[in-house]
């Protein structure tokens, strides 16, 4: 429903450029307008800056990047706009073209844009169908791009409201001139001469837009980042914009559930000579010293490998019920089962399978694989051990004769000692359901003409764009963010100069 006969409160303030949303898309948009002259204010509604950005595994793909040149890697970004169809699949003709040309072609600078800022990576690693490697992982952790970005943007002079929740984009005379939030009990309207730019991620945990777009099932399942509630779309669609590739996401998908405490690769502070000490560890030291380092990150909050149910693994509640097929897509029935949470069940056999190459329980793309030793020395709190059913009942809390019927109902699980992996629960990741934009991220309304005013980058002006591989999703949102704070900033200039305020 739009909101043009709506009468809103006099501003508060006016600025050049507003940003919502303080991820890695919000932070690259309010460092280019900044540093474009622009007087910015960046409202973020949690306590601090991160977004999804910091919740990630940290990768970035890019061609023509400084370490692709010191292995004497010839790429280019058409190569790399041509490879990247061949990750989406069926999917390609709903990519859109235009915009993945725009990110391609954005990369090589905005890497190098990343390393000016204090961001330092390993890699590349290959990911096929990429021809030759293009992803790079963030040292020591995804925090990085948040701790140094916030640096940047504060250096070029933006200012950063913390717990302040936008809930209204101001209409007014068919433009967006700014918007509603509420920051310590207090409701005010701030306006910006060159628009609004939606950078507040996407709507993996919005159970509304997950049921309109996706099914019943998936607005059940939760997300890896509780806070993507996805507000810019919503507000975004109430002055006309409309939401495209809204049924495409990453998951349901099974995940182990997060340690109760933050393991310490989580809290190495992301200082650049901290950093530097790891790429240089990772080119130089060998695997067997570098292997437990990896497997603290790696052994966190990752999928399990799905093969595990090919061969011969059960999944079961709480109570230990087995409750469907596993390999019929056992995240969506996740939801439904006791707390929400289930227990992988394996046995000695299958134990034995998972202890070497290519029988991994987890992966990070390019980094490392997880076997069932990993989990077993770094995850006592997932990972139980016993020699019959009734006393892996026992250790896990589960009903003896239920987990009995479990295991005696998969011929695979037969050889003791028996092991149960979990909780595991369903999460989406990421969704693909952004604000339809145009070239210069003004975001369309139905007639596919630009909104006034109006701007998004990152998840929430994905536009159609596919972002399947990984490195797609936080490149897109820092080369994307970069480009939307340009345009906004010399939408600004060019107000002031001929006596406009909304372009």
């Amino acid at each position: 429903m739009l909101t043009r006969n709506r009468v809103y409160p006099r501003a508060d303030e006016t600025v050049d450029v507003l940003v919502v949303g303080g991820g890695g898309a919000g932070l690259a948009a309010a460092i280019e307008a900044a540093e474009a002259g622009a007087r910015v204010v960046l409202l973020e509604k949690n306590d601090a800056p991160g977004g999804s950005t910091s919740w990630s595994i940290g990768s970035v793909s890019a061609s023509q990047t400084p370490h692709q040149r010191a292995l004497g890697i010839d790429d280019t970004p058409l190569a790399h706009w041509e490879d990247m169809p061949g990750f989406a699949g069926d999917l390609a003709p709903r990519d859109n073209d235009a915009l993945r040309r725009i990110l391609c072609e954005a990369m090589p600078g905005t890497f190098q844009w990343l390393l000016d800022s204090g961001v330092r990576f390993m890699g590349p690693m290959p990911e096929p169908p990429h021809r030759v490697p293009r992803m790079h992982n963030v040292l020591p952790n995804s925090r990085s791009f948040i701790y140094h970005l916030t640096r940047r943007a504060k250096r070029a002079g933006a200012e950063i409201r913390v717990r302040a929740s936008v809930t209204e984009l101001v209409l007014e005379d068919d433009a967006v001139r700014g918007v509603i939030f509420e920051q310590g009990g207090t409701t005010k309207r701030i306006d910006a001469k060159g628009g609004v730019i939606l950078t507040a991620g996407d709507f993996t945990n919005s159970p509304e837009l997950k049921a309109r777009f996706m099914g019943q099932q998936e607005a059940k399942v939760s997300a890896v980042n509780v806070t993507a509630t996805g507000d810019g779309q919503r507000m975004a669609e109430q002055v006309g914009a409309r939401i495209v590739n809204g049924d495409l996401a990453l998951g349901p998908e099974i995940r182990f559930i997060a340690p109760a405490k933050e393991n310490f690769v989580r809290r190495l502070p992301p200082w650049r000579s901290l950093a530097a000490v790891m790429q240089w560890s990772m080119k130089h030291l060998p695997d067997a010293m570098l292997r437990p380092f990896l497997m603290k990150f790696l052994t966190t909050a990752l999928a399990p490998a799905l093969t595990l149910f090919e061969d011969g693994a059960i999944l079961v509640n709480a109570r230990g019920e087995r409750f469907g097929e596993e390999t019929d897509r056992p995240a969506y029935r996740l939801p439904d089962q006791p707390e929400g949470v289930g227990y992988i069940v394996i046995d000695a056999r299958i134990a034995k399978r998972y202890a070497a190459w290519p029988h991994f329980i987890s992966t990070a793309p390019g980094v490392a694989y997880a076997y069932l030793e990993d989990y077993k020395r770094n995850r006592p709190d997932i990972y139980r051990e016993a020699d019959t059913a009734e006393a892996l009942a026992a250790v896990t809390g589960m009903n003896a004769h239920a987990l009995a019927a479990s295991i005696g109902s998969a011929k695979a699980l037969s050889q003791a000692p028996f092991v149960a992996l979990g909780p595991v629960r369903a999460v989406f990741v990421h969704a693909e359901g952004g604000l339809m934009v145009d070239q210069q991220h003004r975001v369309l309304d139905a007639n596919h003409a630009p909104i006034p005013g109006l701007r998004a980058a990152g998840s929430t002006g994905q536009g159609g764009l596919l972002l399947k591989g990984h490195g797609h999703h936080l490149a897109w949102a820092f080369a994307s963010g970069r480009r939307a704070g340009r345009f906004t900033a010399q939408t600004a200039r060019d107000g002031v100069t001929k006596g406009k305020s909304i372009a």
